[in-house]
């Protein structure tokens, strides 16, 4: 019976005219070293593929990633792929380390491919029995306990945040309102409002409390991570580490020495056992949504995202421990002081951690809200609002953009 799937044969046949026009223009790039080493890694050959990689490394690297040509990315997924084929019988976490780079860095044509190759990785059943024994992953688990139990007191949290903080309007707290409710009175008149008691039923809410359930489903996957106390400092940096090293550091007792953030990253699609955790809220359907991006947000307390706006609608899953909000309206922005420079233009000068009045004497008297995402909220973030976020324990959050037809008035 004719289901409407590609056979195997089909499948494969089609996977081989992809690669074939890949590397035609690859070779009109002039990719001339590249398209031969890859032809001798799909020999077989593990050396012509670690060189081919290389090669496209480079060539990531070569400007501005706007203007790197995306030939090249689908290039790098191949070297990838042809590494990873290569080195799965003698070293599977070589092989799981070059597919996810492919899924980071590389482009969308081979994506299936390296979706598929990852679900044929064997699993690695030991990992509870790995590292320094029993003792240090009960010190694991209980440093993982007390980062999601910080700073509950308000006399605490009100220390390490901003001045004035909670001491004007506070964002509006709905519990679990319809979907019209949620159109009329917030959608279309594009104000803030925390929803609780709307993701209770997804299965993240338990089970991403528990390290050891991470541990198992992502710790030999590799991930981008921001090292500094945020992206707009100059000691400001980004890695590239496995989950498992990621966990170790927000568990070590010195992580706020070297903080790191698994920030805005599309973690769902690169570790499908994660998105089936969580569900995409029907409020993200307003107004004919169209969903754009569904990024992770994972660090530990003291972590800060300055304060910025974004282009989409914002829904903000607050799934583990508790975060701090403040939101200006988007008809401020000028008062706000953003970045002159194009990269930068949606985010502020201003530390609000410590604002230099001098420099910028419009920001301390601007009105704003602001309140403190508890585990199980919702916030919705209206296109164009100004936002400040500071966790105030390990966290791990969710954000769902979309767009949409319909210009609330």
């Amino acid at each position: 019976m004719d289901t409407g799937e590609p056979t195997g044969t089909a499948a494969a046949a089609a996977g081989g005219e992809k690669r074939a026009m890949l590397l035609r223009q690859i070779t009109e790039e002039g990719g001339f070293a590249f398209v031969a080493s890859a032809e001798k890694a799909a020999a077989g050959d593990l050396r012509a593929a670690e060189a081919a990689r290389e090669m496209a490394w480079e060539q990531l690297h070569s400007g501005p990633w706007s203007e790197v040509e995306p030939a090249w990315r689908h290039a790098y997924a191949l070297a990838c792929l042809h590494v990873a084929s290569l080195r799965a019988g003698d070293d599977r976490r070589a092989a799981l380390r070059a597919l996810d780079m492919g899924l980071i860095m590389g482009g969308d044509l081979l994506r299936a491919e390296l979706e598929a190759a990852i679900a044929q990785v064997p699993a690695n059943g030991n990992r509870e029995g790995e590292g320094d024994g029993a003792g240090d992953a009960g010190r694991n688990v209980e440093r993982w306990r007390e980062g999601l139990s910080r700073n509950r007191d308000l006399g605490d949290a009100l220390k390490v945040l901003p001045v004035k903080s909670l001491s004007c309007k506070r964002i509006e707290r709905r519990t679990c309102i319809s979907l019209e409710t949620f159109i009329h009175d917030y959608f279309l008149r594009e104000s803030p409002v925390i929803l609780s008691g709307c993701i209770d039923h997804w299965p993240a809410r338990t089970k991403w409390k528990d390290i050891k359930y991470l541990e198992r489903i992502a710790g030999d996957r590799t991930i981008p991570v921001e090292v500094g106390k945020s992206y707009v400092c100059n000691e400001w940096r980004q890695d590239l580490i496995t989950f498992s090293h990621f966990l170790e550091r927000m568990s070590s007792p010195d992580c706020s020495g070297n903080l790191t953030y698994l920030a805005q990253h599309p973690l769902f699609d690169q570790i499908k056992e994660l998105r089936e955790d969580i569900v995409v809220p029907e409020y993200c359907y307003a107004g004919g949504g169209e969903l754009q991006s569904l990024n992770a947000w994972f660090g530990p307390h003291g972590t800060v995202t300055p304060l910025h706006h974004d282009p989409h609608h914002n829904l903000f899953a607050q799934v583990l421990g508790r975060k701090y909000i403040r939101l200006y309206h988007a008809s401020i922005s000028e008062d706000l002081y953003p970045h002159m420079e194009t990269m930068l233009s949606n985010t502020s000068q201003v530390d609000l951690d410590n604002i230099d009045v001098k420099e910028f004497p419009r920001t301390e008297d601007l009105e704003f809200m602001d309140n403190i995402l508890e585990e199980g909220d919702l916030l919705y973030i209206p296109p164009k609002w100004w936002h400040y976020v500071r966790s105030l324990s390990t966290s791990f959050s969710v954000s769902f953009w979309w767009r949409t037809s319909i210009v609330p008035s």
